[in-house]
């Protein structure tokens, strides 16, 4: 069986939809018989824009608080790349919080 991930995202609420479908356009389903298949969790994120950075949200050197999404959703090794890549490309922050988790596929543990 192929290696998984776990991908983690933070997004601003209104560009999540955008997001999940442009993810969704560079991997293989992982769950049979569906597609676009994410978990969003509310949460609210904070930074403080430095100088040098240009920032999607907020001033410089001025705190921000913005409610974002967090969406998860698994991945196959190979599709792993041009995933990451389409959350650069189409993410609107600068910086997005990206985490990848190796995981295991539960179903192989029965």
């Amino acid at each position: 069986m192929s290696r998984m991930f776990k991908i983690r995202v933070s997004v601003p609420e209104d560009h999540a939809e955008r997001l999940m479908d442009a993810i969704d356009a560079h991997m293989e389903p992982v769950y049979p018989g569906y597609t676009r298949t994410f978990s969003m969790i509310r949460s609210e994120g904070t930074w403080v824009p430095e100088e040098g950075s240009k920032p999607f949200i907020g001033k410089l050197n001025e705190a921000v608080r913005v409610e974002e999404l967090v969406l998860e959703f698994a991945v196959y090794e190979k599709d792993l790349r041009e995933v990451l890549r389409a959350i650069k490309k189409e993410h609107p922050y600068e910086e997005p919080g990206v985490d990848v988790i190796e995981m295991i596929p539960w179903k192989t543990l029965l």
